[in-house]
């Protein structure tokens, strides 16, 4: 009789738990569910003409006025799923950008990051990367054995965020979607839970105060940190991955 291989066995396995509206907070920001009264600080973040390259691969936005903001956040009022964050400084309380879990599924045990948007001044600051360091621990923490971060495949800086970040490349789907009119070819990424206790220590060394020197340069990358733990890269792009 033909042997069948099957999958090991998960111990103890009961599901995550869904991540409800959450509060995360760290060193330098904090994450706090989406409001309306982020509608007048998120438009000024987001209303920059040299940004446009932003809105490409987003499926909402650009918006043209607070207005289309307020309404936009009022249509996910209620939602679970995408469930959206406003990332803000804790010193200032001033918002910086926005993010959110999105296909969230607690039986499965897996949880994805995306809808990422900051202001350009954050992109790839040690704001912007505490902050997705505090949603990856909380994913873990809530039970969640894959964390995903799903991109266009023509998005080259999310693709070089997703390896910055320590996920690893599972391929690409083909037509996945059609998004303000054009293909979407999506290239998948994740982190699973046997990876992370490795990457979550990264993190906290390139986040101290102790790889940064007095004018505020890394001693060490992020991308130097988190390499060798990549299971897979994405191989479109280079090896140089500063």
């Amino acid at each position: 009789m033909r042997k069948f291989e099957r999958g090991y066995r998960v111990q103890h396995w009961e599901g995550a738990t869904p991540p409800d509206k959450l509060i995360l907070k760290g060193k330098r920001v904090y994450l706090r569910p989406l409001a309306l009264e982020d509608a007048d600080n998120l438009f000024q973040i987001f209303n920059r003409p040299d940004r446009e390259f932003d809105w490409y691969y987003m499926p909402f936005g650009p918006f043209n006025n607070t207005s289309q903001v307020r309404e936009w956040i009022g249509g996910l009022e209620g939602a679970n799923d995408p469930n959206f964050f406003t990332m803000c400084l804790v010193n200032s309380d001033q918002p910086f950008g926005i993010c959110s879990y999105l296909n969230i599924k607690p039986s499965a045990g897996s949880i994805e990051v995306g809808f990422i948007q900051v202001g350009a001044d954050f992109q790839r600051s040690t704001y912007f990367t505490e902050a997705m360091y505090l949603l990856a621990k909380k994913a873990f923490q809530l039970g969640f054995r894959r964390y995903e971060w799903k991109c266009d495949a023509l998005n080259e800086r999310s693709r070089r965020a997703a390896h910055r970040l320590g996920f690893s490349y599972e391929g690409k789907f083909r037509q996945a979607l059609v998004v303000k009119g054009r293909n979407r070819d999506t290239k998948w990424f994740s982190i699973i839970d046997r990876d992370w206790p490795k990457l979550r220590t990264a993190f906290e060394i390139w986040l101290s105060p102790q790889n940064f020197n007095s004018n505020g340069t890394q001693k060490s990358s992020l991308s130097d940190l988190t390499r060798d733990f990549i299971e897979t890269m994405d191989p479109d792009i280079a090896c140089d991955r500063r």
